[in-house]
């Protein structure tokens, strides 16, 4: 069941309509040959100014991930997902660092388009993350996608991407869009924006 093609395109596209997970997102353009994409999206009954100021502050030591932080923690990341907007975090732009934990890969912010676009690559190059936010009838369409390119073209790492890894990263990619989907609803709506 896991390798059948219905449950590989749950998996890489969960919450994405067909038109999100096959069209563009700024940002694809900085790794426009991945082997393995996904594209994963939750609605967000707050605007994207109230979105943003969670996005801006994430990683290690920072903001968290919103995820399952003892997941996280296992792996030595020294994840702890904030509940409110911390303001030493904010301010954000393009060439500054994702922390991922002391031995994670490190992640380089390449865009940072102020409540709509915030990518970022791997310094090994081999995977971007972006978020992209889109206005949707006076909330936001919070569209994560990842593009990446695995270490092996293999059929064996490609089976050990559609067995373990695909399943997997929606476990934590679900959890931290529905996270930011909480807090964003929880605060957004009473709280001045915060800019950088």
């Amino acid at each position: 069941m896991a390798l059948s093609p219905w449950a590989r395109r749950r998996y890489v596209t969960w919450g994405a309509t067909p038109e999100e997970a096959s069209g563009p997102v700024p940002g694809d353009e900085l790794l426009p040959d991945a082997g393995l994409v996904s594209t994963r999206a939750i609605t967000i009954d707050a605007g994207p100014e109230a979105v943003w100021p969670w996005l801006v502050q994430m990683g290690s030591g920072r903001g968290g991930a919103y995820t399952y932080d003892w997941i996280e923690n296992l792996f030595g990341l020294n994840m702890h997902s904030a509940d409110e907007i911390l303001p030493q975090f904010q301010r954000l732009g393009v060439g500054d660092s994702l922390p991922l934990g002391t031995k994670g890969p490190a992640m380089q912010v390449k865009i940072c388009d102020h409540a709509k676009t915030l990518a970022f690559r791997s310094a090994d190059g081999a995977w971007v993350w972006i978020f992209d936010l889109r206005p949707d009838q006076g909330g936001t369409r919070l569209i994560s996608r990842n593009r990446i390119s695995p270490p092996g073209t293999s059929r064996a790492a490609r089976l050990l991407y559609d067995v373990m890894m695909a399943p997997g990263s929606l476990i934590m990619e679900r959890r931290m869009l529905r996270g930011i989907k909480e807090r964003a609803e929880r605060v957004g709506r009473s709280a001045e924006p915060v800019r950088a």
